[in-house]
């Protein structure tokens, strides 16, 4: 069904041989997960600039309907975007031509009657959270339990639906669904339930579906949850990577982590761990996953040694930080260092093999995007609007710091962050999506 909102202008693989993961082109073609073709952030030399502003290396700027956080997906010339009813009625998918940044589909997908409330998460969420993914030919898009549907590129008409795949996400859906072969895999971690569910990516059809493990211990008198399953969900995205050959899905959830086999389900290890609400994607660096537990009390940010069995929570957990860690942007590791933003204006370096702080640096600002390696810098950006451009190495160096306006009507409810979306980068262009707009930034 089209969109009765009119079109708006601008006026202004990761690939490992035993894995045949669908994600085929490089960066400088695509940018077909949130956190890139390897999944991690990384791209190689791409040409950015260092620096921009509204009147600077902007190539196009293209204001976008309605409300989504969900990252630009880019492959094709097309950047796939979501965005929904603020109230959580309607949801759409827009396609942006990414030369001209002209809005040339906006398709509505999904309506729901009665959407679930965000309660107090409202701010920090959005009923179009969950990034698109997209392979040659298809790009898959999911709303959580409202939907997720799958569309030709060409034609934009929807190939399969599914509607019937159910939580309480309780403050919003956020887990962006990930390709692996020919499965669509998602995660559902509500207040209520909690699963990982496989769909043939070409039909829809459920192939396989695994409850999470954990042992919960929230439970009062007749069995009623504390503070409504609050402590049950998370909003993470797994991560696949190839450990000794064989495909395995980290996957934190709340009150432990773990690693699944992605063709069956199969859970393979877990770790369990104290804290709930789990945002940031894990990163896999030399042999270990590093994860961070969540934003709630007790949360934190650990390395786990691959290739545990059943629960490894004494064996496998090399070292963790209790303090000092990203509560929603997921790190990035350059060498053997891992960096990431802290969510009171620091940037942090630790070391990948100890967990040992290296530096702390104050930039300012608050961070829940993903950050980039480009060109041989590291990229973080704020929910001011703000993108800290860093040196890695071991000494603490900002290269430069770049704004773009956030300025928006006061009774615009959609006023706000700069920066909740992940950015994306193909060719010498990025991406970048605030709440109000999309921007290519190039030279």
């Amino acid at each position: 069904m089209k969109s009765p909102l009119p079109m708006l202008r601008s006026a202004c693989f990761f690939t490992f041989a035993s894995l045949a993961l669908s994600l085929p082109l490089s960066a400088a073609d695509s940018w077909p997960d949130f956190r890139g073709p390897s999944q991690d952030g990384h791209i190689g030399e791409a040409g950015l600039p260092l620096t921009w502003s509204e009147s600077e290396n902007v190539k196009w700027k293209t204001e976008i309907p309605l409300l989504g956080l969900s990252s630009p997906i880019v492959m094709d010339n097309q950047v796939w975007l979501t965005t929904a009813t603020i109230e959580g009625n309607d949801f759409y998918v827009l396609c942006v031509d990414a030369t001209t940044g002209e809005i040339i589909a906006n398709e509505k997908l999904f309506h729901s009657d009665d959407p679930q409330s965000m309660g107090n998460g409202g701010q920090d969420n959005s009923y179009a959270t969950p990034s698109a993914v997209v392979e040659p030919g298809r790009v898959y898009v999911h709303y959580g339990s409202f939907g997720t549907a799958c569309l030709d590129t060409a034609t934009k008409k929807v190939i399969w639906k599914r509607e019937d795949l159910k939580c309480w996400h309780y403050r919003g859906a956020s887990s962006s669904p990930v390709l692996f072969e020919d499965l669509l895999i998602l995660t559902f971690d509500g207040a209520d339930l909690q699963y990982l569910v496989a769909l043939d990516k070409r039909t829809g059809e459920t192939v396989w579906k695994t409850d999470r493990s954990a042992v919960w211990n929230d439970e009062h008198v007749d069995k009623q949850m504390v503070k409504e399953g609050d402590w049950r969900k998370a909003h993470g995205t797994p991560l696949i990577v190839s450990v000794d050959g064989n495909p395995v899905m980290c996957s934190v959830g709340a009150k432990a982590a773990y690693g699944y086999d992605p063709r069956t389900g199969k859970e393979l290890w877990r770790v369990d761990h104290p804290a709930y609400s789990a945002a940031a994607r894990p990163v896999y660096h030399d042999g270990r996953f590093i994860i961070v537990t969540g934003f709630s009390q007790g949360a934190q940010m650990m390395s786990v040694k691959a290739g545990g069995h059943g629960v490894v929570t004494d064996t496998h957990v090399e070292w963790k930080i209790e303090k000092s860690f990203p509560k929603y942007s997921s790190p990035i590791v350059v060498d053997d260092l891992v960096y990431f933003a802290m969510d009171d204006s620091f940037l942090v370096c630790v070391e990948a093999k100890t967990g040992e702080e290296v530096w702390k640096g104050r930039v300012g600002g608050k961070f829940r995007a993903c950050p980039i390696l480009a060109d041989g810098k590291l990229f973080f950006f704020s929910l001011e609007g703000e993108t800290v451009v860093i040196e890695p190495g071991r000494e603490f160096k900002v290269l430069a710091t770049n704004r773009l306006a956030t300025d928006a009507p006061l009774d615009d409810p959609r006023r706000g962050p700069g920066f909740m979306a992940s950015p994306a980068v193909v060719g010498k262009a990025m991406f970048l999506r605030t709440r109000h707009h999309l921007y290519r930034i190039e030279k």
